[in-house]
């Protein structure tokens, strides 16, 4: 049963792949310039190569980046398939869906937008009470996205961390919340773990400097992927 949510959880990632390109190609761009759509016939960007059906051109996440992200992603999903409630994996599918975009886009323009973290806030506050109706657990989902939340905005007022992982970090408390409050402390203590590790990876492979901002976006989304995985 594992082995088979795991390879239809890939799958449907797979079939989603395109959507998912097409938006971390459309909002990747620093924060004033237009939504992108092509570099000059403005229709979108798709397929594992990312090309323009217009033009031929190239653009976005490198080839079969985003399609191999989203397998894994979907395979993970797959894997905590057995999660109970009457619609079960709609709240980790929506986030994961908006996850894949975000980290992509924060990686490549170090930007998490509104357009982007806002719908992804409400959808899961609509989600979670389809799927849930413990009202306790309701109720530690809310506290959990307060607490996360504004540990990322105090973090942003005192630390190089942008608004924006502020605005995500609801989101992911949330949904973190629903798995219990482990899952909450474990998600926020993977974040910071993974984030110094490839920042220490990157300082010693001389490709970036001490000075350097990185993107924190990527790590909370792997991390909370990871702590789900992990009470899942």
């Amino acid at each position: 049963m594992l082995g088979a949510g795991v390879l239809a959880g890939a799958a449907v990632g797979l079939l989603a792949a395109p959507v998912l390109r097409a938006g971390a190609t459309r909002y990747a761009v620093p924060a004033g310039e237009p939504w992108r759509g092509c570099c000059r016939t403005g229709r979108g960007l798709r397929g594992p190569a990312g090309r323009c059906p217009g033009c031929g051109d190239r653009g976005g996440p490198p080839v079969a980046l985003v399609e191999a992200v989203a397998a894994l992603t979907g395979a993970a999903i797959g894997a905590v398939a057995h999660r109970p409630g009457p619609l079960p994996l709609l709240p980790l599918v929506w986030v994961a869906l908006f996850g894949v975009v975000l980290g992509f886009v924060d990686a490549a323009v170090q930007r998490l937008p509104d357009a982007l973290t806002l719908p992804l806030a409400l959808g899961t506050a609509a989600l979670l009470p389809l799927t849930e109706h413990r009202g306790g657990v309701l109720l530690r989902c809310l506290y959990a996205a307060l607490a996360l939340g504004g540990c990322y905005l105090l973090l942003a007022l005192v630390a190089p961390i942008g608004l924006g992982d502020a605005k995500l970090a609801p989101s992911l408390g949330a949904l973190l919340g629903w798995y219990g409050w482990r899952a909450v402390f474990g998600g926020f203590l993977l974040t910071f773990l993974l984030a110094a590790v490839w920042a220490v990876a990157l300082l010693l492979a001389r490709r970036a400097g001490r000075r350097d901002d990185l993107p924190l976006g990527p790590w909370m989304l792997l991390g909370t992927l990871l702590a789900v995985l992990a009470a899942g």
